[in-house]
């Protein structure tokens, strides 16, 4: 299976994807003893001859990641231990023997789409903000917002102790006398990054469910189930960071 090479540098261990494409600039790569200068080369590890500076790299297989989709239901800590023994996430997972982590957080009373697995790659890409990869809330929120405040906060503010909110899309889905339900777009994750949206609002955040992150979509699941990604998502995920 081919793959880009400064991603296989660094999964070998030899340089940061960073660093690997600054050694491919200054000429210090060799694929089968010819000169590679192009950023978007790619290999067949199994196949290709690579040099570092005229020292040959050593095969190393690619790890087999686990990816699972959790449907995180309200009452759960995004935690795989919590030392005041409350119910985290791993609870929920009592037929994986795999050892995976969350891929971001849902804070204890919120619910919905949540991605655990062994793939730092993926883990970085989704969650390191420069990749902006959107996530799709379904939030209720206290009251009646008005449409300029929701232009407002779409269009980005900065709101107490310096925390950032870049633009982002909402859209107002239901309105009743006493509460109004909300599709929020961002292309970050901050801590508690919606509630405090809800807070600038003036109207905090009553309910909150992630419904989609990326290409992943929470459909089919009902709260406390999971399963396992099906392989064109999984290559969804890697078109993500193959493309930086």
């Amino acid at each position: 299976m081919q793959e880009r090479l400064q991603k296989y540098l660094s999964r070998v261990g030899i340089a940061s994807r960073r660093k690997g494409e600054e050694l491919i600039l200054q000429g210090q790569i060799r694929v089968n003893n010819q000169l590679v200068t192009r950023l978007g080369t790619k290999i067949d590890p199994q196949k290709d001859v690579v040099e570092v500076k005229g020292k040959k790299i050593k095969f190393i297989r690619q790890q087999k990641y686990t990816y699972i989709l959790l449907n995180k239901p309200k009452g759960y800590l995004t935690s795989l231990y919590d030392p005041y023994q409350r119910p985290t996430i791993l609870d929920l997972l009592p037929g994986v023997k795999e050892r995976v982590y969350p891929v971001g957080r849902l804070d204890y009373n919120s619910e919905g789409l949540l991605l655990l697995t062994n793939d730092g790659e993926i883990t970085y890409t989704l969650t390191h903000p420069s990749h902006k990869v959107e996530k799709t809330y379904i939030v209720k929120v206290k009251g009646i917002p008005s449409d300029e405040k929701l232009k407002l906060l779409s269009q980005g503010v900065v709101l107490k102790n310096n925390y950032q909110i870049l633009p982002c899309k909402i859209y107002r889905l239901q309105t009743t006398k006493e509460n109004t339900v909300l599709k929020i777009k961002i292309r970050e994750g901050k801590k508690r990054q919606i509630r405090k949206m809800g807070e600038y609002l003036g109207h905090p955040v009553i309910e909150l469910r992630r419904i989609q992150m990326g290409p992943l979509q929470l459909k089919g699941l009902k709260p406390g189930e999971y399963r396992y990604l099906k392989q064109k998502e999984i290559e969804s995920l890697k078109e993500i960071y193959e493309k930086k």
